[in-house]
């Protein structure tokens, strides 16, 4: 009678668990993440050749939502800014400058499911304002600003791994593939809450 009643406790715990695990599949997720992106401006036309290189980097941050339609592939929406790359020299020039970039972004996901781990590769198109601003130092004209609203595809890859069946934890190489700016990447570290 006891093993019976452990028997089908066993049964009942596995049915669920699968039943879970099936159920979790699909659906719809939220997350967020938190990244450094590299970005490099050559050649900016409208200054002429007062400025002719922007190297740096920055922090930025991306918010998202998503829906899984099974376990290989997924559309997801993401909000991201790039923050504001500042500095005080820009080659070519002297002076302050920022650099701004944010936008919204579709994109799909493929993935490889590794038991708890999973490898995924990403392609995106990127709807982004830029912002750049100059306070010239050895101009006439103390200041200078462009803002242009470009669109670009995207692509990226990585490895992410479930914890508590729910929140997934992911590391992603990212690049935005623009004329605008002539490199734009980024490494993110995101999480998350599966429905």
């Amino acid at each position: 009678m006891r093993l019976g009643i452990v028997a089908a406790a066993t049964s009942l715990t596995l049915l669920a668990s699968s039943a879970f695990a099936q159920e979790n599949d699909r659906g719809f997720y939220i997350g967020g993440g938190f990244g450094a992106f590299d970005v490099k401006v050559d050649d900016i036309d409208d200054t002429d050749e007062a400025i002719s290189r922007i190297d740096d980097d920055d922090n930025s941050w991306k918010i998202f939502a998503g829906w899984r339609l099974n376990r290989y592939v997924a559309f997801e929406l993401n909000y991201i800014d790039f923050g504001e790359t500042t500095g005080t020299t820009a080659s070519g020039s002297s002076g302050d400058y920022a650099v701004e970039i944010s936008g919204v972004q579709p994109a799909v996901y493929g993935t490889l499911p590794l038991g708890p781990i999973e490898l995924f590769a990403k392609l995106g198109y990127y709807f982004y304002d830029v912002d750049l601003r100059f306070d010239f130092d050895d101009l006439d004209s103390e200041n200078f600003r462009a803002d242009t609203s470009e669109e670009a595809w995207s692509y990226g890859a990585g490895v992410g791994i479930t914890l508590l069946e729910r929140l997934n934890v992911k590391l992603e190489y990212e690049k935005i593939d623009t004329d605008v700016i002539d490199d734009l990447d980024a490494i993110w570290a995101s999480a998350a809450w599966r429905f």
